[in-house]
């Protein structure tokens, strides 16, 4: 699965350096083409001359070499690289990735990678366990970066806990499970809808909802990773794609999410409409500014149409329909219900009584339930972590 594939490995100041070189073996073992990077405080655990002959190209340290005038672009590499691994991770480069300073040809390289980063921590327990850490990990994942755990055992310091690297074989074995799970949904079409609708009232007001749409996006990102090619209706959202899989297209009312959603619906194989579209819209939307002075008794609304129960009677055999369910009470009775009368494969849950899951927050806790009234639980997890997740069970599914 690694073969020919472009990897950087981003070597930072800390004593799992001594791994790197087995590491390196074992990448081009495998076929891969492997670049290295190492700040200038990682030279200090292992030598550029070990880690150039081995990946058979210059370890590099700095943007500009002054003996040959070489500019070593990071633009450059950032386009080349397929992936990059930064291993080990202190907790100074991951400071600089999760604040973008960009002081070395690391991190300027990070910035410009155009491929998935993954980052493997290695500090001492403390230092791994303290707040600042953990929110930089935190940040780092929320963006789309993937974390490699640290294992618990004994560190450089002689005390034993969390903070160890993981192992050169672990990591080629995650890498190559990546790539393997990047084919599970090659050729498939996959249509997602996102964020909020917004039903104006006016030319300068509407009834929304607090949807950021960081439930559809972390979807469209997931399925393109895999392999698929996504189709995106996304309702007014300051989100923005970068997956050349992904086709987008913005919509802002409940009428337009309809006709957007039912002229792609046909060649959709999976369609997860993960959208928070209003139930209701005005009857009549006033062409000028509404002013305070003219008073306003009440605003008449009509219902907007189920595009959920369209499609859900429209689909064939062949293709699966994913819903979402919000609920504050009666959950799994009101989630079976619209299960059954819209003729869903599956619907996602999640309960605002649940902390952490919800509008507008980087997390959510899901339950998925099948037509078969089989239910799967979920902790709280990041919503890049929820849709692996939910592709997992579609994947299983087709």
């Amino acid at each position: 699965m690694l073969a020919g594939k472009k990897i950087i490995i981003g070597i930072t100041g800390s004593i799992a350096a001594f791994k790197i070189p087995i590491l390196v073996r074992l990448l081009i073992k495998e076929g891969a083409e492997v670049q290295v990077i190492l700040t200038e405080n990682a030279r200090d655990f292992v030598t550029p001359l070990t880690l150039s002959t081995l990946s058979k190209r210059p370890a590099l340290t700095f943007p500009f070499d002054k003996k040959d005038g070489t500019w070593n672009s990071h633009v450059d590499m950032g386009l080349w690289a397929d992936l990059m691994l930064v291993a080990p991770a202190s907790a100074a480069t991951l400071s600089k990735m999760a604040s973008g300073m960009a002081d070395n040809l690391l991190v300027t390289t990070y910035l410009s990678a155009k491929c998935p980063v993954f980052f493997a921590p290695a500090m001492d327990l403390d230092m791994f366990k303290h707040p600042a850490t953990i929110e930089n990990i935190a940040k780092l994942v929320r963006r789309g970066d993937r974390l490699i755990e640290p294992q618990t055992g004994e560190l450089a310091s002689g005390l034993s806990g969390a903070g160890r690297m993981e192992e050169p074989e672990n990591i080629v074995a995650m890498l190559k499970s990546y790539y393997e799970t990047g084919k599970s949904l090659k050729g498939k079409n996959f249509l997602i809808s996102a964020g909020p609708t917004y039903e104006a009232i006016d030319p300068v007001r509407f009834i929304g909802n607090y949807s950021s749409g960081l439930m559809g996006f972390a979807l469209a990102d997931e399925a393109a990773l895999r392999g698929a090619n996504v189709t995106l209706i996304a309702g007014p959202t300051h989100l923005t794609v970068s997956h050349r899989a992904i086709q987008r297209f913005d919509v802002v009312s409940a009428s337009e999410m309809y006709d957007a959603v039912m002229e792609n619906f046909g060649l959709a194989d999976v369609t997860i409409m993960s959208a928070a579209i209003a139930d209701f819209t005005p009857e009549n939307v006033a062409t000028e500014k509404i002013k305070k002075s003219q008073g306003l008794e009440y605003i008449k609304l009509k219902p907007t149409i189920d595009i959920l129960a369209s499609l859900g009677k429209q689909k064939s055999q062949n293709q699966l329909l994913v819903g979402f369910a919000l609920e504050t009470e009666n959950e799994f009775e009101n989630a079976g219900q619209k299960l059954d009368t819209k003729n869903l494969d599956l619907i996602v849950l999640n309960s605002l009584k649940d902390s952490g899951a919800g509008f507008g927050v980087s997390t959510n806790k899901i339950t998925i339930l099948d037509k078969n009234r089989n239910l799967l639980h979920f902790d709280l997890k990041s919503k890049k972590e929820v849709a692996a997740d939910i592709l997992d069970k579609i994947t299983e599914l087709l």
